[in-house]
């Protein structure tokens, strides 16, 4: 041993491998066939999705268990994205993908849980592969400063009285955002039944006016899009909205099918012919197009040809709506095209509504977004088979209550108002949610510097310090 590294040992504690503190275990996975949910058989972890931070889910069990670990075991996720993960271990099956340590008498298993976490990163740092991965000298070897058993209570003590107190705080953020959605939920539904401003039919017969109503709005617009029709063939009126399901609306409001807003259409297949075709454009896919919202970071480009462009081209305000999705949630999902890219075309997948009048874009889009609107597309893109999906002629067969043009525009600049507020309570609680995981990991650190908890120092270790430092000479 160095002087050094005697210093070390006197001012502060001594660095211990884990292969010195206790066992490890090296997972091994059962058979698919054998793992089930239903709780035949031993608890089974498989990975780090079972733990969520503060819990650790046992929603697996097998009937083959392959490697079973004793209770007290601290794990570590030693394969895949999730590698490095630390948590506290259970008497269980475990996987592949997870080493489980058993600490002898020597360690504390909290403590050693905590020192992992915090020097962990070391560990991971020797991974190799595409794939990172963990072997069992990486674990054996590592090494964690150990105090005394006693020591080693006053310091996981410490520092689960702190994490208690951030737990807290996270859970009352968590709190905040799941408060702020049912908000922002409640203003999309007062705004759709007519509740969140005064109805235009309302002030005008306050100050003593006649106004538009939605259904002479609606004239309009079908006077407009007939007036614009270059198809082939006589123009068809689209078909009004059947009523016999739908609520009443209030006074001076209307019912009206999508497709008699504006115009409908289907997007591009890919095929390897498109590969051939010289023209490429940017194109947008399903994962460009969220809740009010575009993420363009990802964009692809496909072979287009000259005769599909005035059918695929996106302007800016048209609607682009989600054809299908694995959650029943997510169908239907919408935004506003913004022009971000000139020139885009847009695939099958996404099916785009060019209105008649621009100016009912935001309108329609918190109707279809809001909880009326949401569970219309759920009853339109239902089928027999239990499957949702929605194609381009059930989306022009979409319900859309219209009102008035200025309630549409008061309306909309309330929700834009009410929502503003509500991001900024949603950014401050994401941002104190950071600082909590930064503060957890402040703990981790004040704990294992040994600042954390207050100790006695041996005062020949003290006397090892100033020699060290110098500081005996002074007067």
């Amino acid at each position: 041993m160095t002087s050094n590294e005697a210093d070390l040992s006197c001012v502060g504690w001594p660095r211990v491998s884990l292969g010195e503190l206790g066992e490890l275990y090296c997972g091994q996975s059962p058979a698919s066939s054998a793992v089930n949910t239903e709780g035949h058989g031993v608890p089974y972890v498989s990975g780090p999705e079972q733990w969520d931070g503060t819990t650790l889910h046992l929603g697996k069990w097998t009937t083959e268990a392959r490697r079973v670990v004793p209770v007290g075991c601290v794990f570590v996720t030693v394969k895949g994205a999730g590698v490095g993960t630390v948590f506290p271990g259970v008497q269980a099956a475990i996987g592949r993908d997870i080493y489980a340590f058993k600490p002898n008498e020597k360690a504390d298993a909290r403590f050693v849980e905590h020192a992992l976490r915090h020097s962990v990163a070391e560990v991971v740092r020797s991974a190799r592969g595409d794939i990172p991965g963990l072997s069992k000298h990486h674990l054996l070897e590592h090494e964690i400063a150990l105090p005394s058993l006693e020591d080693q209570k006053k310091t996981v003590d410490e520092i689960e009285k702190q994490f208690t107190r951030l737990d807290a705080g996270v859970a009352a953020l968590d709190r905040v955002q799941v408060n702020l959605k049912r908000y922002r939920a409640a203003v999309l539904k007062a705004a759709c039944v007519g509740r969140l401003v005064p109805t235009e039919g309302e002030l005008a017969r306050r100050e003593g006016r006649s106004y538009e109503t939605g259904d002479q709005l609606l004239r309009r617009i079908l006077a407009e899009r007939q007036a614009r029709w270059n198809g082939r063939g006589a123009y068809e009126q689209p078909a009004r909205a059947d009523l016999t399901a739908l609520p009443q609306l209030p006074d001076g409001w209307v019912w009206a099918r999508l497709e008699q807003l504006g115009v409908v259409f289907g997007g591009l297949t890919k095929n390897p012919r498109r590969a051939r075709l010289p023209k490429k454009l940017p194109y947008l896919r399903v994962a460009n197009v969220y809740a009010n919202e575009l993420r363009l970071e990802e964009i692809e480009v496909i072979g287009v040809a000259d005769a599909e462009m005035a059918k695929l081209l996106v302007e800016p305000g048209d609607l682009l709506i989600v054809e299908g999705n694995g959650s029943k949630n997510q169908i239907g999902r919408l935004a506003i095209w913004d022009g971000s890219i000139e020139p885009c075309v847009h695939q099958n997948h996404l099916i785009k509504v060019r209105l008649v009048d621009p100016q009912l874009g935001k309108w329609i889009l918190y109707w279809l977004l809001s909880p009326s609107g949401r569970s219309l597309v759920e009853v339109v893109a239902s089928s027999t088979s239990g499957l949702y999906t929605l194609s381009v002629n059930k989306v022009g067969d979409l319900p859309i209550a219209i009102p008035p043009l200025p309630e549409q525009t008061r309306v909309v600049e309330e929700i834009e108002r009410r929502f503003s507020v509500a991001d900024e309570l949603k950014a401050g609680a994401a941002a104190n949610l950071q600082r909590a995981t930064r503060l957890r990991q402040s703990v981790l650190q004040r704990a294992f510097s040994g600042t954390l908890v207050s100790r006695r120092r041996d005062p020949s270790c003290q006397g090892a310090v100033l020699r060290r430092s110098g500081a005996e000479d002074l007067p």
